[in-house]
């Protein structure tokens, strides 16, 4: 990776003398506790509404105003420990050598702590949430026999226990930290920590909990970033660090997409739980709105950060004042939106007709009135907030990168642009069309959505060389500068991670392994009933296509290269592997998730086994298609090869005027003259 502008002695330890825990500390806690102290509030008008829909007994008042409490200051806690360690990662850079500088070090030990404390939390949530779902005094439900026996009746407290797991893990990480390559790690586990909470709660259940859920990743994502970084830069600039007018620059770029994501999922999953003329009559929706003017002031404050601070942070001795005293506004601010954030959690929605939800609209958030035909492949569409959002976003991406080597007079292959284009277009038709809406409810047209997924969406998105563009497009810092995003692109790279990625038999494991692991070997059955395991699924079968076939086709510069000799005997190879595949789940006796399909009650009538085969048929045939790609391109990358091989071949011939075959003419005399 390109090295940051090395960091001078006296510099260094002029900045570690201006560290100030206490200062640290203290603002921790005061928007810790602050969001905690709303939360209460909050709950202190909507405690009775709860417990009366809830139809449990109270469960006394240490469990009440204590449950919202911990959930506040575990809830800004890892905001803190997430935006730290997005500090550390990009915000300032690393020293010459790799090892993070005293301002990234100094934010990944934040984050630590942080982490740590989050995991104290969701611990303490554990006893606290049987007590709330059992209407028992926390007295009782914190015994080891009620614990044991409770844990596996009462949701929210797994929920709570794989958060404690996630966040252990990342605190642990993030204590040891050293490099900068590793922060990523660290960064992984966080957000991992975020993802059971965002996964359960009303969100989850009921009609729509699909969108819900989605939007409420986001949201939650959106938020804990954008808060997380604000108290990172907060920091950074009351140490006076060196690199302070870069990582405000850089933050305020990701704050204002933080703020897009935020604003734009809040509604949505606003929109579901209530109705436009419940918003003022009920508590739930009092309380959204108090959030969305929350939300506004945030907006506003951001904006006056854009446009006044960071230009006096720059160029005036008492920016930096400045600029600190309305960060610390904006952070109270963000305190008390939490605090409301966790409130609206622990408050009713309004109630639904939850009688006219069918078994199907309450297991998958939606409707199917009839069986899927080409009319509803092709027209009933239902947006994908995840992996819809992504593929719009990807071909923006790539299409404003391809317009500014445009602008910089170089050119771009078409081909490679169309290939992109229509990769995005096939995700966004495979998780948002009838494709999408079907493939939860029938495993024939999951598997349908399963191989564009893993096989034709992956080739045709690798044939786009991302990475190659991306590296062309984004101007390089240059010598003794910060790394930028360029940089950090070669760094991933050559990685250890991705070497170990890229090495073909993992590759070709993590490609066609997942197959047997996930169908034939029983996993499929165990998380199908779950919407978290849904966007697990899709993801890894994007991402492991990606990598299979970036080895195989890619033309984007990679961690090891490959002959095209080998390529060919990678793909040969596990042709064989994906074909028996196919034939052993049409041969299979034994229906493939049977309780859950059927619990869906379908309107119509038709055979889970028949239904199973084609869908075994599907994943014997879907191969043939990006067989065909796959070996054009390698035959046309052979090709290619050759022709630059030739061509250096004469280059250097008319350099050293045929040096080579002279040398050889000279041999072929030689053994003349012996013989």
């Amino acid at each position: 990776m390109t090295s940051a502008s090395p960091t001078a002695p006296e510099e260094t330890r002029r900045d570690a003398m201006r560290e100030q825990p206490g200062v640290v500390a203290g603002l921790s806690w005061a928007l810790t506790w602050l969001a905690a102290i709303v939360a209460i509030l909050v709950t202190v008008a909507t405690a009775s509404s709860a417990l009366q829909l809830a139809g449990v007994p109270d469960p006394g008042l240490l469990t009440t105003y204590g449950l919202p409490t911990v959930t506040a200051i575990g809830e800004v806690s890892a905001a803190i420990a997430i935006g730290s360690t997005i500090f550390a990662a990009f915000f300032v850079p690393p020293q010459e050598d790799g090892f993070l500088d005293v301002g990234g070090f100094r934010a990944i030990r934040i984050a630590a702590t942080a982490s740590l404390v989050w995991a104290v939390c969701a611990a303490l949530l554990i006893p606290l949430s049987i007590s709330n779902v059992s209407g028992q005094p926390l007295s009782e439900s914190i015994k080891p026999t009620n614990l044991i026996n409770a844990y596996s009746q009462v949701a929210d407290a797994r929920t709570w226990m794989w958060t404690a797991i996630f966040a252990v893990a990342a605190a642990a990480c993030a204590r040891i930290v050293m490099r900068w390559g590793w922060t990523f790690l660290a960064l992984y586990l966080v957000v991992l920590s975020l993802m059971p909470p965002a996964l359960a709660g009303h969100s989850s259940v009921g009609g729509n909990h699909d969108l819900a859920t989605n939007s409420l990743i986001l949201h939650i994502l959106g938020a804990t970033v954008w808060m997380g970084g604000l108290f990172a830069v907060v920091t950074y600039a009351l140490a006076d660090g060196r690199w302070r007018v870069l990582a405000v620059r850089r933050f305020s770029r990701v704050a204002f997409w933080c703020i897009v994501v935020v604003g734009i999922s809040g509604v949505i999953n606003a929109l579901i739980r209530v109705p436009l003329d419940e918003l003022v009559s009920t508590a739930y929706g009092r309380v959204v709105l108090a959030k969305l003017i929350a939300l506004i002031v945030l907006g506003t404050l951001g904006a006056w950060h854009r446009r006044v601070t960071i230009e006096r942070l720059e160029t005036e001795p008492a920016g930096r004042s400045v600029f600190v005293r309305f960060a610390l506004i904006e952070s109270l601010v963000f305190a008390v939106t939490f605090g409301l954030a966790v409130g609206l959690s622990r408050t009713p929605p309004p109630p639904t007709e939850s009688a006219d939800l069918s078994a199907a609209e309450s297991q998958i958030g939606y409707r199917i009135d009839g069986p899927p035909t080409l009319g509803r492949i092709l027209f009933d569409w239902r947006f994908d907030l995840l992996f819809g959002t992504l593929a719009i976003i990807l071909a923006v991406v790539y299409l404003r990168g391809v317009v500014r080597l445009r602008r910089r007079g170089d050119d771009w292959p078409v081909g490679r642009t169309v290939a992109w284009i229509l990769g995005c277009a096939l995700l966004l038709f495979a998780t948002s069309s009838g494709i999408g809406r079907y493939s939860p409810a029938m495993f024939s047209i999951h598997m349908i959505a399963h191989m564009m997924m893993s096989m034709m969406i992956p080739v045709l998105l690798v044939l786009g060389g991302p990475v190659t563009l991306a590296l062309r497009a984004l101007p390089p810092a240059g010598r003794h500068n910060p790394p930028g995003p360029r940089e950090w692109i070669q760094s991933a790279i050559h990685s250890p991670l991705s070497r170990f990625l890229t090495q073909p038999v993992v590759a070709a494991i993590l490609f066609v392994g997942s197959f047997y692991a996930l169908y034939l070997g029983g996993l499929f059955e165990t998380v199908v009933p779950y919407h978290a395991a849904h966007i697990v699924m899709n993801l890894h079968f994007l991402v492991s296509g990606y990598l299979f076939y970036w080895i195989v086709i890619g033309i984007d510069p990679a961690p090891r290269q490959v002959s095209p000799v080998a390529k060919l005997g990678i793909v040969w190879g596990s042709l064989p592997f994906h074909a028996f595949f196919g034939v052993a789940l049409m041969m299979t006796s034994a229906i493939i998730a049977e309780s859950y399909y059927r619990g869906l009650q379908l309107p119509w009538n038709y055979s889970l086994f028949d239904d199973q085969r084609t869908g075994g048929g599907i994943a014997w045939a879907a191969g043939e298609i990006p067989l065909v790609v796959v070996m054009l391109a390698l035959l046309v990358q052979w090709r290619r090869q050759d022709e630059k091989q030739a061509r250096r071949y004469d280059r250097r011939a008319v350099r050293d005027h045929d040096a080579d075959l002279s040398s050889y003419n000279e041999m072929l005399k030689d053994l003349n003259k012996r013989h």
